[in-house]
């Protein structure tokens, strides 16, 4: 089927099943360019939460899709691509963090929203890259453990000299941004500040003009004077930031900042979850209950 026609069955299956079509940044740009919204992950699972839609089509991650029917649990979540998972949030396990919890039952769990919907039920509360800041420093003062993200974590725990235990989980591809890298497209294009996700290591974040949530790096360079950026995260964000802002110029770090997973889903793959259903993401309500608390405290916090 070509491209054309794709898109056009897409926006009728859309429009009969009454269906709302999220793309998360990382995306590829023509999934970005026909989906109703486009952002970080909470941001679209709470939009779509706030529309009159009976089916949500979420072009992400399996984590994106469980927080989705955790705020809409009354409509149906459809992931393109079973198999699009996330292996940050895959390194913290119900099991793993039940033992912790049980030897630790004085630290308060911290948990980064790229993580299950069973992680999120066992937290005391969830936060994102963009306001884990404030979150954290309401707890400031007590002991914490943050999970599944050690860099991020480290980040927010050296800013503010916290009590606070890190799980040995990282993001597959902002954990292995080197210095040296960083030195090189720095030399190879002077003028441009280098900006970069807080999932990557602290000593890339310490040499960074500017370190925040995507959606923060968008606004970043949208507000900047500055005309040409190094940028250090997942390579779909460019095509927002080039949309965006037309007349400035955007250089990835390095080839190797693209998520496997985030790059599995096609247009024919929204097109047959519309059209078939497929894939339909269940959340018992007993995980569902418990993840909403932690979800809802963190709103209600930032």
């Amino acid at each position: 089927m070509e491209k054309s026609l794709i898109i056009k069955e897409i926006k009728r299956l859309k429009e009969e099943k009454n269906a709302v079509l999220l793309a998360h940044f990382y995306q590829e740009g023509d999934i970005q360019d026909i989906a109703d919204f486009t952002g970080d992950s909470l941001y679209l699972s709470q939009v779509a939460s706030e529309t009159n839609a009976d089916v949500i089509v979420f072009a992400g991650v399996r984590f994106m899709a469980e927080t989705a029917k955790i705020l809409s649990p009354e409509k149906t979540v459809l992931l393109p691509v079973k198999e699009a998972g996330c292996p940050m949030a895959d390194m913290v396990t119900k099991a793993r963090l039940i033992k912790y919890k049980e030897k630790h039952p004085d630290r308060i769990v911290v948990c980064y929203v790229n993580s299950t919907a069973e992680v999120k039920a066992l937290s005391d509360i969830c936060v994102t890259s963009s306001n884990a800041e404030k979150i954290i420093k309401h707890y400031q003062g007590q002991k914490m453990l943050y999970v599944p993200d050690k860099n991020l974590g480290t980040y927010l725990r050296e800013k503010y000299d916290l009590d606070m235990e890190l799980w040995p989980g990282f993001c597959c591809i902002h954990n292995d941004l080197s210095l040296d890298q960083v030195a090189m497209m720095k030399k190879k294009y002077p003028k441009a500040q280098f900006i970069v996700h807080p999932e990557a290591k602290l000593e890339i974040v310490k040499v960074a003009d500017f370190a925040g949530s995507t959606k923060g790096l968008l606004n970043y360079v949208i507000e900047s004077d500055c005309d040409e950026f190094i940028i250090g995260t997942e390579y779909g964000i460019i095509h927002t930031m080039e949309k965006a802002c037309p007349n400035k110029k955007f250089h990835i770090l390095t080839n190797d900042l693209a998520c496997y997973d985030m790059k599995l889903t096609r247009l024919e793959d929204i097109y047959y979850a519309l059209k078939d259903n497929k894939f339909e993401i269940e959340v018992t309500k007993n995980i569902r209950v418990k993840a909403f608390k932690a979800l809802d405290k963190m709103m209600k916090l930032s």
